[in-house]
């Protein structure tokens, strides 16, 4: 397991010889901010970015890959050069017509303790039934090309099981099994004469394990209704249930509920376990009316109750040809705040040019009694498309507060896309 990369480009040479196609992205951005160490003395810094998408095609077998490039020009961070790799996985797909595997760095969709993994994915699919299985070691930190040296104490293992073959109707079931490695570190502690030495520190392994319940059903866009359940398997308690649903009551008229009951997700083992963090639910309802193609409003209420507090928040807009306008606010344990934004955008001579505007004005405090801020933002860009396979885009942004005082940071991005039959 500890050979998977050199495994899988082993596999890959083969596929990468003889591709029948090429396909992927290739993007690079300049970034510009300024930092402060003090009141009086700031450093500007241009960061870069480049990103690589790459899939290599043969009948069902694709070889994909996503990294990304980053450092800074100029002055230099710590951390910098940084390489990510995000995606490097061998895929074959419908193999006798009911599987898929993936071999490799991937990403995992799952409800509870999704990321990226090193290792296998197993999908068996006939009939309206699918099972999935899944097992490799944690990604280290900064997505760096290594694997775990520790699979048994740093590795995501789990699956899932759905069927659909009711009539609108989708069920499934999932387990997760996610054990973290922390790292070991030194500290000065008191030995027992009271004389200061270094200690290492070893931590035990932090877990999750949950199991997942899956139930929806759908019907001819007119209703929507998804629900799930989580069961924390180390603490023996139910984690979070939610509710989600929309009903197209009319053809203008649309109606969306939400509700969730939560626990915090506390890692087995975490010191953090030791805390009375309390339990929340949240409720969301709202309405949409689309008074003709070009025009639509929207309004919405929550209500969070917390142990021993509550919140609440508004949202109410409309969207049109011309922008979308909106309105925010939230106020309770949360926070006060009030935001009004607006933000219009749109493509001339066939998507060759699209400029962009917006503006925000928040007001925000953190208690009833607490000193009000004020904020202020304002964005423009613009994107240029000469073809289909190129697109430059530009965009400022200018921040005022008290904190960040005429804040105004740059990006600029050059983006290619390529899809070549060998």
């Amino acid at each position: 397991m500890k050979k998977i990369f050199l495994l899988v480009l082993f596999l890959s040479l083969p596929l990468m010889i003889s591709a029948q196609n090429l396909n992927g992205s290739i993007s690079s951005s300049f970034y510009t901010f300024e930092r402060f160490d003090d009141l009086n003395t700031s450093d500007t810094f241009i960061r870069n970015y480049e990103a690589l998408s790459l899939n290599f095609n043969y009948n069902k077998v694709s070889l994909r890959t996503r990294l990304n490039f980053e450092t800074n020009l100029g002055n230099t961070l710590e951390s910098d050069p940084r390489l990510r790799f995000y995606n490097l996985f061998l895929e074959a797909r419908d193999i006798f017509d009911v599987f898929t595997v993936k071999l490799g760095r991937q990403p995992l969709f799952t409800p509870v303790g999704g990321g990226l993994y090193d290792g296998v994915n197993l999908k068996f699919r006939y009939s309206g039934v699918s099972l999935t299985g899944f097992y490799g070691g944690n990604v280290p930190a900064y997505q760096k090309l290594n694997i775990t040296n520790d699979f048994k104490n740093d590795y995501v293992l789990g699956g899932k099981f759905e069927v659909n073959f009711l009539n609108h109707f989708n069920f499934g079931l999932s387990y997760i099994d996610k054990n973290f490695k922390p790292m070991d570190f030194t500290a000065w502690r008191l030995d027992g004469n009271l004389n200061l030495i270094q200690v290492l520190i070893e931590q035990k392994s932090n877990q999750y394990k949950f199991m997942t319940a899956e139930a929806s059903y759908f019907l001819d866009g007119k209703i929507n209704l998804d629900t799930r359940y989580e069961y924390d398997v180390n603490y023996k308690t139910t984690s979070k249930f939610e509710v989600s649903g929309r009903v197209q009551a009319t053809g203008e008229l649309g109606v969306d509920v939400y509700y969730n009951f939560r626990e915090p997700k506390i890692r087995y083992n975490s010191i953090f376990s030791v805390f009375d963090y309390g339990n929340s639910q949240e409720i969301e309802g709202g309405v949409d009316y689309k008074f003709s193609k070009d025009v639509t409003v929207f309004g919405k209420y929550g209500y969070v109750k917390y142990k021993d507090e509550n919140s609440g928040r508004i949202n109410l807009g409309t969207t049109t040809k011309y922008g979308t306008l909106s309105y925010r606010r939230t106020f309770g344990y949360a926070g006060e705040l009030y935001v009004i934004s607006f933000y219009t955008g749109h493509s001339f001579a066939d998507g060759f040019i699209t400029p962009s505007v917006g503006i925000a004005f928040t007001n925000y405090k953190l208690s009833p009694d607490a000193e009000v801020n004020n904020i202020t933002t304002l964005l423009g860009g613009i994107n240029l498309r000469p073809g289909k396979e190129f697109s430059f885009d530009l965009q400022g942004q200018y921040f005022n507060n008290k904190i960040y005082k005429n804040d105004f940071r740059i990006l600029f991005k050059v983006n290619y896309w390529f899809n070549t039959n060998l």
